[in-house]
């Protein structure tokens, strides 16, 4: 075991079960850093020693397992586009480090800095959702952790759905004419010849009265209800 100084913080330095591991103090003090060290230590060994878990797998990195659990999810799935782009920001904010430290307060650091970053709710809980599911029995531990102090999940908004005004409409009517999309109903790529087109004030009443969930401007996807 050894302390070390960068600049003016103190590090630690030490080997467990084959695997160097090397992190700041965050202090200035040498007496904290040793005993940060040890502390350190005693927690990885309490870690390790979990008897209900595999003890090389509590002291890999999240990014490992991460890479693991990916590559069985496109065996098992036809797509795995949505997984890999949720876990991407798990092994992005939380990869560094160790399964035996992903804890509660790991998953609300990571809740916190997904919303500075301008995340939405929603995807933020589909992507904790993925980190604990991968984490198998230790995940599920710290979902009921986080579900009894009602951190599990972030609160969301319900939208309630608007209706289009006239340049909405025409705006989107022009978007959808450019669209290679398949999704994109035929009355909107081109007027319709019974003369009955997007402008016909029956087919506009009719487009207002819809639900839409989501219609991204550029035509790639449509969805609705109504």
């Amino acid at each position: 075991m050894a302390v070390f100084k960068r600049g003016d913080v103190w590090w630690y330095k030490f080997y467990f079960a084959g695997r160097l591991i090397r992190e700041s103090t965050k202090s200035t003090s040498k007496t904290i850093a040793k005993t940060a060290e040890q502390q350190r230590r005693r927690d990885l060994e309490a870690g390790f020693n979990n008897v209900t878990e595999s003890r090389q797998q509590r002291i890999r990195a999240l990014r490992e397992i991460i890479d693991e659990y990916l590559e069985g999810y496109k065996l098992r799935y036809r797509s795995a586009t949505f997984a890999e782009y949720a876990l991407g920001h798990v092994s992005r904010l939380l990869g560094a480090k160790l399964i035996v430290d992903i804890d509660e307060s790991s998953v609300i650091h990571f809740q916190e800095s997904r919303l500075r970053e301008g995340a939405a709710p929603k995807s933020i809980n589909e992507e904790v959702r993925f980190l604990l599911k991968m984490l198998g029995d230790p995940g599920e531990i710290v979902r009921a952790q986080l579900r009894k102090k009602k951190q599990l999940k972030l609160p969301v908004q319900n939208a309630i759905g608007k209706a289009f005004n006239d340049t909405e409409t025409e705006s989107l009517r022009t978007q959808a004419t450019k669209s290679k999309s398949p999704q994109i109903p035929p009355r909107w790529k081109s007027e319709d010849r019974s003369g009955r087109g997007p402008d016909d004030p029956s087919e506009r009443g009719a487009l207002r009265g819809a639900s839409l969930l989501s219609c991204m401007v550029r035509g790639e996807v449509w969805q609705s209800s109504g």
